[in-house]
C-alpha cells in the first residue's frame, strides 16, 4: 500500500514533468529519490546579487534553488535552499516561502512563486531574511520589479470548427484546430 506522502511525491513529479519539460526559463533536475524528493531548479530570469567589487546590486540571469521535500512534507512547507548568490529580502541561504505556502499548494506553485520572487515581482520587507536587501527595496521600489518574464506558459488555444459534413459521411462532425 502506498503512503499519502509517496502518492504526493509521485503526483508532484508528474506535475513537474508536465509543466516544465521544455520550459524556456526554468529547468528542473531531480537529484535524489524515486520518486524524487530533492530537485535542483535553475531559473533564467533577471534577479539581483551584490557585486563583489562595489557591494551594489547588479542584474544576473542565472539562479539555482534546491528544493527538498522532507519527511514532514506536505504537512510542512518544502525546504528551499539557494545554490547561487542572490540579493533579495526574502532569501538568505534558504528561501522564505511562508507567505504563500499551504499544504494544498503543489510544488509547481512553489517553483513559480520563487521565480516571481527572484524577479522582485513578489517580496515582503516586513519580515526579511536579509535586512540590507529589505532596506534597499524600501529606498528603491521605483526600480522594481527587475524582471518581467512571465513564467506561466500560455495554454494552446483550441477552436472547434463545424465542417458541415454529417457523421454518416466521414464519422466526425467537427475539427479541432490548435493555434
Amino acid at each position: 500500500m502506498t503512503s499519502p506522502r509517496l502518492k504526493r511525491l509521485m503526483s508532484d513529479y508528474a506535475q513537474i514533468k508536465k509543466e516544465f519539460t521544455g520550459h524556456p526559463y526554468i529547468k528542473i533536475e531531480p537529484i535524489e529519490g524515486n520518486p524524487p524528493e530533492r530537485y535542483l531548479v535553475t531559473y533564467h530570469v533577471k534577479g539581483l546579487r551584490l557585486s563583489p567589487d562595489t557591494q551594489r546590486p547588479v542584474e544576473v540571469n542565472f539562479h539555482q534553488v534546491e528544493i527538498y521535500l522532507h519527511s514532514d512534507y506536505p504537512r510542512e512547507k518544502p525546504r528551499c535552499f539557494m545554490r547561487t548568490e542572490i540579493f533579495h529580502p526574502n532569501f538568505s541561504d534558504w528561501v522564505c516561502i511562508g507567505d504563500f505556502w499551504a499544504s494544498g499548494e503543489g510544488i509547481v506553485d512553489v517553483i513559480f512563486q520563487i521565480g516571481e520572487m527572484i524577479q522582485y515581482r513578489q517580496y515582503n520587507v516586513k519580515s526579511p531574511l536579509n535586512g540590507i536587501a529589505a532596506k534597499w527595496v524600501k529606498e528603491n521600489e521605483h526600480f522594481l520589479p527587475v524582471g518581467y518574464t512571465d513564467l506561466y506558459l500560455a495554454e494552446p488555444v483550441i477552436e472547434f470548427k463545424s465542417n458541415n459534413i454529417s457523421k454518416e459521411q466521414n464519422g466526425k462532425d467537427f475539427e479541432i484546430e490548435l493555434k
